[in-house]
């Protein structure tokens, strides 16, 4: 087949649509035709060129990739939608961009670096576990920790059967009053930071992701956002390990 040809999930991360993984979903349930045919197969092949691909009655244009850091606030979804009615981190952003969504996730109540892509491929090699990319927390708690539980999180421990792992854990500052760690990861489960320290029953005060591969948060103000640069967004790209 030409090298023409993609897959119709990529095609519409590529528009924009979704991100790659959602994008199957929007195939699966038939809101995709191509050439005027429902398609609801993944793995579908198109010509971007030549095929008319439409998404709920609406034909896919092809888009500009854009690559946008943001410093998200607490207390905002990243989500772009919420049936709670809570504020979006899109919302942050040109209206314009509407379209963009973010590559991966920062809960609710946790805040610092994350991206926001049109693109696709960009999201799935800053999320997939086997692309191994490194991003750096900063969390606070309540409680004088020292390095004997810190040593458990990068050797593994279990929450609901799942091994969460850090690659490192750095003691910064331990008192009575309270302690930060810095945290490694390189596979990002679902709100894996908060559930080490729930293992250990350690509330979190404060998470802060301040790193994702070699882009670090710096000092981007709360609720800013800035593009990403040609060699950041190559940087991001090449191989992690």
């Amino acid at each position: 087949m030409s090298d023409m040809f993609v897959r119709l999930q990529k095609h519409l991360a590529d528009a924009g649509i979704a991100s790659r993984r959602a994008s199957e979903r929007v195939i699966l349930d038939g809101r995709v035709t191509v050439n005027g045919k429902m398609v609801a197969v993944l793995g579908t092949k198109i010509d971007p060129q030549h095929d008319q691909v439409r998404v709920d009655g609406v034909e896919l244009k092809a888009k500009k990739k854009l690559y946008i850091a943001i410093h998200k606030p607490k207390g905002l979804i990243c989500s772009n939608s919420d049936p709670e009615g809570r504020p979006l981190v899109v919302e942050l952003l040109p209206q314009e961009w509407s379209g963009l969504y973010s590559v991966g996730r920062l809960d609710f109540n946790s805040e610092g670096l994350i991206f926001f892509t049109n693109d696709g491929d960009f999201s799935l090699k800053l999320t997939h576990p086997r692309y191994g990319v490194m991003k750096k927390y900063l969390v606070m708690v309540p409680v004088k920790l020292d390095s004997t539980i810190l040593k458990r999180f990068t050797e593994g421990v279990y929450h609901e059967g799942d091994k969460l792992q850090a690659e490192r854990a750095r003691l910064l500052k331990s008192s009575n009053s309270g302690s930060v760690v810095e945290i490694t990861l390189r596979e990002g489960k679902n709100r894996e930071v908060r559930r080490m320290f729930e293992t250990h029953n350690i509330p979190v005060d404060r998470l802060l992701r301040t790193q994702i591969g070699a882009i670090k948060l710096g000092e981007m103000p709360r609720g800013r956002w800035r593009a990403l640069t040609e060699s950041e967004i190559k940087s991001l790209m090449m191989p992690s390990r």
